[in-house]
C-alpha cells in the first residue's frame, strides 16, 4: 500500500523500509511511526521475506521526534494519543530487523535504531538522547536500552547531558554491530540481511525470541526458555533438512516448516 512518509522495496528475500521525510531530517511524528510499523508488519507476514532493513537517508536515519507536534501537548493529550502503542507493535515483529544508519539517529531516532535487532552504521552516524535539552527524557526505551547495552554510567551520561556519540564510540559501547565507510551502510546491511535470509527461518525467529527474552529475565528463567525453544526446533522439517545437508556437504533448502 502507498505511504506518505515511508518508502518500501524488496531485494530478493529482504524487505527494505525507508523513512522519507528529508525536509525535517526524517523526524518521527505519529503518522510516520504508524506507517513504518505497518510496512514492517506487512513484510513480517510475507513468506517470501526473511529479513528486513529499516533505514533513512544519508543525512539522517531519524533526527528525533517531530517537536512541532509536541510543543503545546499536555500530559492528557499524550496519554490519549497513545503513540507508544505504535512503538509497542514494533516489538512484536518476528523476523529480524536491521537498522542501517547514516547521519543523525537522535532522540526517538536513536530509540528506533536500538529497537532493531542489529545496527549497521555509517562512520558519519551519531547516536544520542538529547531530550533533556528540551525538558523531557526518552520515552520509547532510550533510558532502558542504553543502560542494558552500554551500562549504567554511560546511559546516565547520554540521558543527563543529551550529548551524542560517534558511530565508532557507539560500537565500542555495544550499541552498534559494525561501522562502515560513508555511503556503504545500506550495502553492508543488505549483505548481513541476505546472510540471515539464507538461514532456516524458524531457527532465526526463535533465536531472536530467545535473545530478546534474555534482556528481560534472570539467567535461570532464560536458560529454561532457551531449552524449550531448542526442543521445539527438533520438530521442524528445517532441522532435519539442515542436519542432512550438513552431513551430505550441500547447501540446505529451508522452507520455514
Amino acid at each position: 500500500m502507498p505511504y506518505e512518509f515511508v518508502l518500501t522495496e524488496s531485494n530478493e528475500a529482504v524487505g527494505i523500509v525507508r523513512i522519507n521525510r528529508p525536509k525535517v531530517r526524517n523526524a518521527l511524528n505519529p503518522q510516520t511511526i504508524g506507517e513504518l510499523v505497518d510496512a514492517l508488519e506487512a513484510f513480517d507476514r510475507d513468506d517470501a521475506i526473511r529479513c528486513m532493513i529499516l533505514t533513512g537517508d544519508e543525512r539522517a536515519f531519524a533526527a528525533g521526534a517531530d517537536i512541532t507536534q509536541m510543543v503545546e501537548a499536555s500530559a492528557v493529550d499524550v496519554l490519549h494519543d497513545d503513540n507508544f502503542g505504535r512503538w509497542m507493535r514494533f516489538r512484536a515483529i518476528r523476523k529480524p530487523v536491521i537498522a542501517a544508519v547514516s547521519g543523525y539517529a537522535l532522540g526517538g531516532g536513536c530509540e528506533l535504531a536500538l529497537m532493531c535487532d542489529l545496527v549497521v552504521a555509517s562512520e558519519t552516524a551519531q547516536f544520542g538522547q538529547p531530550e533533556v535539552k528540551i525538558g523531557i527524557i526518552p520515552g520509547a526505551g532510550g533510558t532502558q536500552r542504553w543502560a542494558r547495552s552500554a551500562g549504567k554510567v554511560r546511559a546516565m551520561e547520554a540521558v543527563l547531558t543529551g550529548e551524542p556519540v560517534s558511530a565508532a564510540e557507539a560500537q565500542r559501547l555495544g550499541l552498534v554491530n559494525r561501522v562502515v565507510p560513508a555511503g556503504a551502510h545500506l550495502d553492508e546491511a543488505l549483505r548481513l540481511a541476505n546472510l540471515i535470509a539464507q538461514r532456516p527461518p524458524l531457527a532465526v525467529r526463535l533465536g531472536k525470541e530467545a535473545v530478546n527474552h534474555a534482556m528481560e529475565v534472570a539467567l535461570t528463567a532464560g536458560l529454561e526458555f532457551e531449552r524449550k525453544l531448542f526442543y521445539l526446533l527438533f520438530a521442524s522439517e528445517d532441522k532435519r533438512e539442515g542436519m542432512r545437508a550438513f552431513l551430505e556437504k550441500r547447501p540446505g533448502r529451508f522452507t520455514g516448516r
